[in-house]
């Protein structure tokens, strides 16, 4: 990581996921990409073998994010072969998804036009198809990430020859023969958390990510799914927060330790992937403790 840069003025966030986390010396390059790029402070990179995917966490100015983030999508489908690649998160892309947040002074209006005019070089300048999600999507079904990357890249190569509902927003119709299609989105900070079972029931996992999910009328603003992690022999839980004002990953952890419970499993442990916010750690401190009024007033570094 490099030396930590001062940024002034507006500032926005971007949490791109490359389809790669066993190759270090791939990884770096991608990193550098970012981090080589003025007014860009690299915040984090987790990368995970059996996922073989790679979060980086990055803000900086509104331009040199667009700049930082066009430069990481060409290194990563210059570096990574999707018809080489495999790992248990799904994914359409090399460069799979770059979301785009709004931090300091911006609003999700800058976002949005700044994920389309991405998305638009990313097409234009680095040859890969990209689809818009979130509030910055074109059409209505495909504001939910999910919906986009459902088929994952072997069957959505096929898909985009042969029914025109699956056209790329920008670019194509076919996707790159290597690097897939990139899908860049506006949304809101999320928290993605993963809870791993002392386990090897994958349909266990499943059925748990099935019970806890919002679209299963489990915890409203929760994505969930059950995968097989053959590097530390067991299953996970992997979750994002998409309302993170509201569910907590103590609330998470809380119900999926139940959900296993139920099943004779024990939690072995959990992660966070990248960064949360301030809230969410407010939030999980008042849930663990169930303090009746708990709020960011009540820790002292922040009232400073």
């Amino acid at each position: 990581m490099s030396v930590k840069k001062q940024l002034k003025g507006k500032i926005v966030e971007c949490v791109p996921n490359f389809s790669e986390g066993r190759r270090k010396e791939v990884i770096e390059a991608i990193v550098n990409e970012i981090d080589s790029v003025q007014k860009i402070r690299v915040l984090d990179v987790h990368s995970d073998e059996d996922h073989n995917r790679s979060v980086v966490t990055f803000l900086g100015n509104p331009s040199a994010v667009v700049e930082a983030a066009l430069g990481a999508v060409r290194a990563a489908s210059r570096l990574i072969d999707l018809t080489h690649h495999e790992g248990v998160h799904p994914r359409i892309g090399a460069a799979d998804v770059v979301p785009i947040i709004p931090i300091r002074d911006t609003t999700m209006e800058d976002c949005v036009n700044l994920a389309r005019d991405l998305a638009r070089k990313i097409s234009s300048e680095v040859g890969v198809p990209t689809y818009l999600y979130g509030f910055a999507a074109l059409r209505e079904d495909r504001k939910n990430l999910e919906k986009v990357r459902r088929t994952g890249f072997e069957e959505m190569r096929k898909l985009v020859l042969e029914d025109a509902t699956y056209y790329p927003d920008f670019g194509g119709p076919s996707l790159h023969s290597t690097a897939g299609a990139t899908v860049v989105g506006a949304r809101y900070p999320l928290v993605a958390f993963n809870v791993n079972l002392d386990s090897d029931d994958l349909i266990a996992a499943k059925e748990i990510a099935e019970a806890i999910r919002e679209k299963n009328s489990g915890l409203v603003g929760l994505k969930a799914l059950g995968l097989r992690l053959n590097k530390l022999s067991c299953v996970q839980v992997s979750t994002n927060i998409t309302r993170t004002d509201i569910v907590s990953p103590y609330t998470i952890f809380d119900r999926i330790q139940a959900e296993a419970r139920k099943r004779g499993i024990k939690v072995r442990n959990s992660e966070l992937i990248g960064l949360m916010p301030l809230s969410s750690v407010v939030n999980l401190a008042g849930n663990a403790m169930h303090l009746e009024t708990f709020s960011k007033e009540k820790i002292i570094e922040l009232n400073i």
